[in-house]
């Protein structure tokens, strides 16, 4: 069980274990690293300093792309490699990720025209490896004003039509996390690495601090890995070998519309007024648009929207759904999030790099950075690769080259993607004998793959408790499973990366958020402080979401919104 009331235990095993390899970050590229390196009979523990996927990795457009973009650049290797990863990503966990056709309209004078689009998209096909069933079309204006009536109809020429797949960035996160777990990696959240411990000028193991009791710690192992995303400068820092390369963040945000406002039908691709590219997408009853692409130079762990932000969004949806007459007030709920690009010194500052890149300090301290989410899975094998070469040279230790590529994650024992819907159906059934409503069974079946069982089970077994404690037992469920299997410690954990609430479901937040704080209290026996703390940061992620791009210009200070 990867169980928040099992956290001393994991702290003790990981410092007493044998490690071949800690992996430094709990986003999306030390998940797969993690998964990668203990599918090969490694042994891994892996450390991160917030709650995992808290930073760039929930953060997301939350689109497995498949390298479509890159076309423009001609760089046709991205796009063949891409397009097969998502494909890859998508079969190994359909319950986390989606296909979603998405509408790219192309208008007279903007930067793609009904040629060009169409052998776009038709070289897309061929590069990316897409099935029969998901290649491109090609649309009249009122075909695609009939799928999209929001539509901007000034001279429209037409729309492609391709697919993408949608992801529930935090959770593919974790259930690689857990999956990792299931083999027999160590796994831990709120663990923060303060310091590098070397041994004759070369790093053996690392510093590290309980972000939720103080406590302190050292680790360690034959080889480190910082592939902390944002903060992988941060630890080359600390490693003395920041030098030549180094990141260049930048900052992009997505705002989070009530679907009666905005009743976006169709997932939309399109250009910005500056010639920029931008996403409208219909999820769960919402609409989302998104998104910036700015230099980032402020704090890191927690990314601010400002007025300029929000507004460059809300011009950009005016410009492309002129008849919503979108407001700043209609505004629900909003995230920013960083990108950690490659900048080499000396280069011209436009001159950044979004492919993935390693560093090896010459203390032999291992750092990934860049990269994107769809490439999770390559960049996690190029790094395993690194290491068991090195592991073989220095230790004389052989590890089989076994690859990921077939490998489901957590919950993604659902039959492939052909076998999913009639695995949800057949879920769905058992939900409703068991008292469940369809829609929440259904809802349920489908963000949890081949686990749902477990929350079927704790649903039926928590009644009582349930009754006892206040608590809706369906909430109860899922929130018992993402203590006790999924390490969530705190609320935040709870509402944003477990659940996606804050994002797409707030009333339910604001509907349970006491019950489950005062529940989860009494279980981990937080004292007055601690659950004031926790409550309080909670509250303002709320804040942060809604309130502030909800205010006028006026009523706010000239940059920041929060």
């Amino acid at each position: 069980m990867f169980s928040s009331l099992n956290r001393q235990d994991v702290k003790t095993k990981t410092q007493n274990e044998h490690l071949d390899l800690i992996v430094i970050g709990g986003g999306i590229t030390g998940a797969g690293i993690t998964l990668d390196a203990v599918n090969r009979g490694m042994k891994v523990a892996q450390l991160e300093m917030q709650d995992f996927a808290a930073g760039t990795s929930s953060r997301s457009t939350k689109l497995i792309h498949g390298g479509l973009r890159y076309l423009k650049q001609f760089e046709f290797g991205v796009v063949a490699e891409t397009g097969k990863e998502r494909a890859i990503v998508y079969e190994n966990g359909p319950h986390v990720t989606t296909p979603e056709w998405m509408m790219l309209p192309f208008y007279k004078g903007g930067t793609f025209g009904p040629t060009m689009t169409n052998i776009g998209l038709r070289v897309y096909d061929f590069l990316a490896g897409v099935k029969k069933s998901e290649r491109r079309k090609m649309f009249k204006p009122e075909e695609a004003l009939t799928r999209e009536p929001l539509l901007n109809a000034k001279d429209l020429k037409g729309a492609g039509y391709y697919v993408e797949y949608k992801t529930d960035d935090a959770r593919l996160t974790i259930e690689v996390i857990k999956r990792a777990v299931e083999k027999g990696a160590l796994s831990l959240n709120y663990m923060k690495v303060t310091n590098l411990v070397y041994e004759n000028n070369k790093v053996i193991g690392v510093e590290v601090e309980d972000q939720l009791d103080g406590s302190t710690q050292q680790y360690f192992a034959k080889k480190i890995v910082n592939a902390a995303g944002p903060w992988v400068d941060t630890l080359r820092e600390i490693d003395h070998s920041k030098k030549g390369k180094h990141l260049r963040l930048t900052k992009g945000i997505h705002l989070v519309f009530d679907g009666g406002r905005f009743p976006l039908k169709q997932a939309i691709y399109f250009d910005t007024p500056d010639g920029r590219m931008a996403f409208a997408i219909p999820r769960e009853g919402k609409t989302y648009v998104g998104t910036t692409d700015n230099v980032y130079t402020g704090e890191i762990a927690n990314p601010k929207i400002t007025v300029a932000d929000r507004d460059y969004v809300l011009n950009a949806i005016d410009y492309m759904f002129p008849e919503v007459n979108i407001k700043p007030e209609d505004v629900e709920s909003s995230w920013a999030g960083l990108r950690p690009l490659i900048h080499e010194e000396g280069k011209d500052p436009s001159e950044i790099s979004r492919k993935d890149e390693i560093f090896v300090s010459d203390s032999g301290f291992i750092s990934i950075a860049g990269g994107k989410l769809t490439g999770y899975r390559k960049m996690a094998e190029s790094i395993v690769d690194l290491v068991g070469k090195q592991l073989e040279t220095e230790e004389n230790l052989k590890f089989p080259h076994v690859q990921t590529k077939e490998l489901h994650i957590s919950g993604g024992n659902v039959g492939g993607a052909a076998g999913f819907k009639d695995y949800i159906n057949q879920k769905v059934a058992v939900g409703i004998e068991q008292g469940l409503k369809e829609d929440t069974a259904k809802k349920l079946a489908e963000r949890y793959g081949s686990n749902i069982e477990i929350i079927f089970d704790i649903y039926q077994r928590e009644k009582s408790t349930a009754e006892a404690e206040n608590i809706d037992p369906v909430v109860l469920a899922v929130l018992r499973y993402a203590i006790d299997y999924e390490l969530a410690y705190k609320p935040v954990d709870f509402f944003i990366r477990r659940t996606g609430a804050l994002f797409f479901n707030i009333a339910w937040i604001h509907e349970h958020e006491s019950d489950v704080i005062n529940y989860m209290s009494k279980l981990f026996g937080w004292s007055n402080v601690q659950k004031q703390v926790y409550t309080e940061e909670l509250e303002q992620a709320l804040y942060n979401a809604v309130h502030p791009v909800k205010k006028d210009k006026k009523s706010m200070s000239e940059t920041m919104v929060s």
